[in-house]
């Protein structure tokens, strides 16, 4: 009788399991200028920091392309007005950061453009991650159209990854883009 013929078998190929990126997430920036959309942002980014232990840099920008237009329309924009604006805003910010208790947040208030300031805080503080509203506050149609919203640019040029978030009623899904 003959002997069988032994057979090897190899085993099948097991799927290497996809190595998880480590998420360090340390110090994340939002620009805030309490339209709806950014406060959604804000809450968003104050969950991110929760699970992470991470701080919030808040930032407001006083677009001074919009104080040279209220000039330009005949209102002087004196040193008191712009220490009642800083005033007011700082008010806002206490109330939104009393409003978040355990999480580490710090408040800037800057002038200039908002992307320029935002891109040069986001290099300067070294921060992991930028939350922000997809819409402003106020937004002039005719320069969204020639140059795009600011948080399309800060999208483009952002050194560390940027989450925008859609306004509330547009929560689907699909209108959440992470760069």
């Amino acid at each position: 009788m003959a002997k069988p013929e032994a057979k090897t078998t190899r085993k099948a190929a097991q799927p290497k399991k996809a190595a998880q990126a480590e998420v360090d997430v340390t110090v994340v920036l939002v620009p805030i200028d309490f339209s709806a959309c950014s406060l959604d942002a804000f809450r968003m980014a104050v969950s991110m920091a929760r699970r992470y232990g991470a701080e919030l840099l808040l930032v407001y920008v006083v677009d001074t392309r919009t104080l040279a237009a209220v000039e330009r329309l005949g209102i002087p924009v004196t040193k008191d007005l712009m220490k009642t604006v800083r005033h007011r805003i700082r008010l806002s910010f206490r109330g939104l950061m009393a409003s978040e208790k355990g999480v580490a947040m710090r408040r800037l208030i800057l002038e200039g453009s908002p992307f320029t300031e935002i891109m040069r805080l986001a290099r300067t503080e070294k921060v992991d991650m930028i939350v922000m509203g997809a819409y402003g506050g106020r937004t002039d149609e005719m320069e969204k159209i020639f140059f795009g919203s600011t948080a399309e640019k800060i999208v483009r040029a952002s050194p560390c990854p940027v989450l925008c978030v859609p306004p509330t009623g547009r929560r689907s899904g699909a209108g959440v883009a992470a760069a």
